[in-house]
């Protein structure tokens, strides 16, 4: 059964996959590796995680204005996440999300997206359930 969930949107766009979800802030600079997509902060619950592919849940960034380039290095290097669903977008994101042409949709509801479940975006709504 789908269900339909919308937010603003950030970056428009179309994508499809399984979502990479985190409770807590994500620090792009320092944490996101861009040559590997492959997320380190210990203690963080996506530290070894990778978010190539995936679409990434979170409920807001932390930290330097440095995301924005980690953001856009990983789509040059082919490790972007296919999408971003945030509760809050800072400018930071923001600028990453749309020099990356990543879609990206804040003012959202993440309590209703669960890690590993498949989700598809199609501008600023979200298709819980999808295949």
């Amino acid at each position: 059964m789908e269900k339909n969930l919308k937010g603003r949107l950030i970056f428009s766009g179309t994508a499809a996959g399984k979502v990479l979800k985190s409770e807590l802030p994500l620090g792009l600079f320092g944490h996101l590796d861009p040559k590997t997509g492959m997320y380190r902060e210990a203690g963080h619950p996506l530290d070894g995680k990778c978010v190539k592919g995936r679409v990434l849940v979170f409920p807001r960034a932390k930290g330097s204005t440095v995301g924005s380039y980690i953001l856009y290095a990983l789509r040059k290097s082919g490790k972007a996440p296919v999408a971003m669903l945030l509760s809050e977008c800072d400018t930071i994101v923001a600028v990453g999300a749309i020099i990356s042409s990543i879609p990206t949709v804040d003012s959202m509801d993440i309590t209703a997206l669960q890690d590993g479940a498949m989700v598809r975006i199609k501008g600023e709504e979200v298709i819980l359930g999808s295949r």
